[in-house]
């Protein structure tokens, strides 16, 4: 079968492919918008979507990422419904394991303010948290934080859904077309350049994740977004987990785990990782996965693994996501840089990038997460990351 072409021209070209890029898609065809065109380098969610751990959580300590996080994990509870697929959605909760007095008042204070946004998160004790999670030793902790409306689900089912509807809405999703260059006169753009052809286009959206850094440089536009390589391993069956074992998180070490089919899926940040397109495993990071799992979950140590990958995380200098539209160039808009938030934020990000396109107000002030705080000196770290 033969590629489908390239239309002539379309009304917005969204670059990249993953759960950002369709939810994007999905939100502006189901607005009305006929001539979306998505273009992917790869197949749909080959980059760091399939590579997620899949976590849904509004469980931060930043106003806008907690209504970012809420909105979409209605989105993904009505997911059956609108889009229209099935997402293997698990509202086991979040469960963050704290190890000293200063963690926990940072929850506490995080906490306070998801309360006062409507969320359930509370603080808990260690043995509260024992009894949700029994895997974990409670040595060295000194207390916990809990969100039960959080959890997991299936990253590619996601993009999956979004992807089908978008398409039977009218959007073009092309994929093995990587985009080469961005036409720009003056201050308006003029047409993308992809492998596969040239498209006349007056709007471009940046959803290229670990990637965005070069599209936006097509353009003109500065996106400080570094690849970081993440990887994540599965275990063999493990005996008598509990089917509501909460998505866990040691947040002295960054381990974490949730179920995956009869095991766990087991993750953790590597400090001494260095920044680019690493996407190949290694087994450096191993001896320190297994020494936290030796002082929070040590009958893991006994547990044969099932395999595993490697995925980028997309970073920005504070750890929040870029979003909105560009100073230098006309109608370049941009979703990027949530730095491991982005799976559980692309529903309510593609509702914010459709209003923005339709220039009218999303339901919430993104005006922080644009790129210009950088030049301005305004960025504010996200302190509840792993």
């Amino acid at each position: 079968m033969s590629p489908t072409a390239l239309p002539e021209s379309a009304d917005v070209v969204i670059v990249g492919g993953g759960v950002m890029g369709t939810s994007i898609a999905f939100h502006l065809a189901e607005a009305g918008v006929r001539r979306v065109l998505l273009l992917e380098k790869d197949s749909l969610g080959a980059g760091s979507t399939s590579k997620a751990a899949g976590g849904v959580r509004a469980n931060f300590s930043d106003e806008v990422n907690v209504a970012l996080g809420a909105r979409s994990l209605q989105a993904f509870a009505d997911f059956a419904d609108r889009p229209g697929q099935q997402i293997d959605l698990h509202r086991v909760g979040y469960l963050f394991l704290l190890s000293t007095d200063e963690q926990v008042a940072s929850f506490e204070q995080s906490t306070r303010l998801q309360n006062a946004l409507g969320g359930p998160t509370r603080m808990i004790s260690v043995d509260e948290a024992v009894a949700l999670a029994p895997l974990i030793s409670p040595d060295g902790l000194v207390g916990a934080c809990f969100s039960p409306d959080a959890g997991h689900c299936t990253p590619e089912s996601v993009v999956l859904g979004y992807a089908t509807a978008a398409r039977r809405l009218g959007a073009q999703l092309t994929t093995g077309c990587e985009v080469v260059g961005i036409d720009v006169k003056g201050n308006n753009i003029q047409g993308v350049h992809a492998s596969r052809g040239t498209v006349r286009t007056s709007t471009v959206i940046c959803a290229a994740g670990a990637w965005s850094a070069r599209i936006g440089q097509y353009a003109g536009v500065d996106l400080p977004v570094t690849p970081l390589r993440r990887q994540i391993v599965v275990t063999d069956a493990i005996d008598g987990l509990p089917d509501d074992l909460p998505m866990t998180i040691d947040f002295d070490s960054t381990f974490y785990f949730h179920r995956e089919g009869p095991g766990l899926l087991v993750g953790m940040s590597d400090p001494s990782e260095q920044p680019g397109f690493h996407l190949d495993r290694s087994d450096a990071w191993l001896p320190a996965l297994t020494a936290a799992m030796e002082r929070r979950a040590p009958s893991l140590l006994d547990v044969g693994l099932t395999g595993g990958w490697a995925g980028l995380y997309e970073n920005t200098p504070d750890h929040n996501a870029l979003i909105g539209e560009a100073d230098e160039v006309s109608r370049f808009l941009y979703a990027t840089g949530f730095s491991g938030h982005g799976f559980l934020q692309g529903p309510a990000v593609g509702e914010v990038i459709r209003d923005l396109w339709l220039e009218r107000p999303p339901f919430a002030d993104i005006s922080p997460l644009h790129a210009r705080r950088f030049r301005d000196a305004a960025a504010r770290t996200e302190f509840n990351v792993v």
